[in-house]
């Protein structure tokens, strides 16, 4: 008799055992679940444009090169950010209208684990990088870069979006870093999506209306300045990137 009470005695703590597990298993699913980051939609409607670097054109230059324009880069909520004028980095009120590209970039070409303004760690911080638990979130680099321009002079041939959105992705670490202003305005003009049929129209059709007044009462004396221009102004970003080191800022 004895013996049988033992038995159903610790038949319930093994079922109370199973069911604590059980509730715990479901917590913790629950929990991994909830930590899980999900990606917000494009929104264009409501300017959210989530780990993408975005474009728009510029008033007077875009119209003779259509190819120039203003960059900026989002938040993992879609919020824009972008450098557009002297200690000033504009939050969720992009400069120049409304986005016309954009490149959404995937966080797996991204290093995220080491902290962005920092070049040289201790050895506890390489131990907690390595473990995991001193990781780094794209925010933070976005963070981290928006305090550096908050106190950066604006110039347009020296430091401007381009040089902030470049400074952005080198702190990713994005396909390994590396990345100036030249590097920069190619992959927004052969990867950058329009945002749809209107803003392709709104950024291409004064330089079309421009180029056919041009032509028409110009002729080869306009295709002559347009062309010099051009070299100008690529001539100076490549030099200033490749040939004199610094010279852009970033």
């Amino acid at each position: 008799m004895i013996d049988g009470i033992l038995f159903d005695l610790n038949k319930k703590i093994v079922c109370t055992d199973l069911e604590m597990e059980s509730d715990t298993e479901q917590k913790g699913s629950m929990m991994i679940e909830q930590d899980v980051p999900h990606n917000n939609p494009i929104d264009p409607v409501k300017a959210r444009f989530p780990c993408c670097i975005v474009w728009t054109p510029l008033p007077v230059i875009s119209w003779l090169l259509p190819f120039v324009g203003h960059v900026g880069i989002a938040r993992e909520d879609g919020v824009i950010l972008d450098f557009a004028g002297p200690n000033f980095v504009c939050v969720d009120d992009f400069a120049f209208g409304s986005v016309s590209r954009y490149f959404q970039i995937s966080k797996e070409k991204c290093s995220l684990t080491s902290h962005p303004s920092t070049t040289y760690r201790s050895e506890e911080e390489h131990v907690l990088v390595e473990s995991g638990t001193n990781q780094y979130t794209w925010d933070d680099t976005l963070r981290k870069s928006t305090q550096e321009y908050q106190h950066r002079t604006y110039n347009i041939f020296t430091c401007n979006c381009h040089s902030f959105v470049a400074n952005n992705l080198n702190g990713l670490e994005f396909q390994g870093g590396g990345w100036n202003v030249v590097n920069l305005a190619i992959l927004i003009l052969l990867k950058g999506q329009w945002v749809n049929t209107a803003s392709m129209i709104r950024s291409c059709l004064p330089f079309a209306l421009l180029f056919f007044i041009g032509i028409t009462f110009g002729g080869s004396s306009f295709l002559t300045f347009l062309t010099f221009f051009a070299f100008l102004l690529v001539g100076w970003f490549v030099c200033g990137s490749y040939c004199f080191k610094n010279f852009i800022q970033l």
